[in-house]
């Protein structure tokens, strides 16, 4: 039987947190307490937001936490090739198409489909994309993405769907709706997601699975706010022939509004709360665990 191997992926765009504290801690003990291997890794691959001293805040926050992982920790930025080749394995089955539409005309479009009713949203609350550019012919599309003009890389949904069959994951934590078991996996309710833009060749989709594969992490224990992610992970998981981990999805802390925790929320830093003599010991505490 293979160790167990959970990790745990912050992206250094900001300041650890207590929701961060929750899932770190989370992993570290459930790792521990059955002889398994921890990991860390750094999701840095938006380069426009992640910074260095906040991946090294990470080091200190968590080693104050009195967590320790097996190193080194993976750097997503550098492991770039991994994901180029995982999208040429997808093209090569005909599921991947570039769209040009900006951000600012894909909102356009979706408000002009909205003028006969509300246009479909992802289980994130986003829309679909509303684009045409899977329509293009096979003689159309080479050399759009070298004219230089921005691009998105898209996975063909329907048809990943069709070739992927009926899929499903073992959930052994708990979803939002106290899903837990055998849970079928829905990824056509993402529409044609992202696996790359020009800007930024991967994307979490993509690199979460790719990386997952190749460290053998074997639980993959994270916020319920991912919960149907792993739908779209289930379907990569399938098309790519990687291993299936164990997911354990685990509640969320929230602030007295109700409301996630959260960097884009300026949520309250461990940093912070260590700067004001809050202990490990109360970190610990606050987050619910003994």
């Amino acid at each position: 039987m293979p160790t167990p191997v959970f990790r745990f992926a912050p992206s250094p765009n900001g300041y650890l947190h207590l929701g961060h504290a929750l899932s770190a801690l989370l992993n570290f003990d459930a790792a521990r307490s059955c002889g398994g291997t921890f990991l860390l890794r750094i999701e840095d691959i938006d380069a426009t937001r992640c910074r260095p001293e906040f991946e090294a805040a990470i080091a200190e926050d968590l080693a104050w936490l009195g967590i320790a992982w097996q190193a080194p920790a993976r750097r997503q930025s550098e492991h770039l090739a991994d994901y180029r080749d995982a999208i040429q394995r997808l093209a090569a089955q005909d599921l991947v198409y570039p769209s040009f539409e900006s951000r600012a005309e894909i909102a356009r479009l979706v408000a002009q489909r909205e003028a006969n009713g509300r246009w479909p949203r992802d289980p994130d609350g986003a829309p679909l994309y509303p684009g045409t550019a899977k329509l293009l012919s096979a003689g159309e599309r080479p050399g759009l993405p070298e004219s230089g003009a921005p691009y998105a890389l898209r996975l063909d949904m329907a048809a990943a769907r069709a070739r992927a069959g009926e899929l499903a994951w073992i959930e052994q934590g708990e979803g939002p709706n106290r899903e837990t078991g055998t849970v079928a996996a829905n990824p056509q309710a993402w529409g044609d997601i992202v696996l790359a833009r020009k800007e930024t060749p991967t994307s979490y989709h993509l690199s979460v699975v790719i990386d997952d594969a190749l460290q053998g992490v074997t639980d993959v224990m994270r916020g319920q706010d991912l919960f149907w992610s792993t739908s779209v992970h289930r379907l990569l998981q399938q098309l790519l022939d990687l291993p299936q981990p164990v997911y354990r999805h685990h509640r969320l802390m929230r602030d007295s509004g109700g409301r996630k925790l959260s960097k884009s929320t300026a949520a309250t830093g461990l940093r912070e709360l260590r700067a004001r003599g809050v202990t490990p010991a109360e970190i610990r505490r606050l987050v619910g665990l003994a």
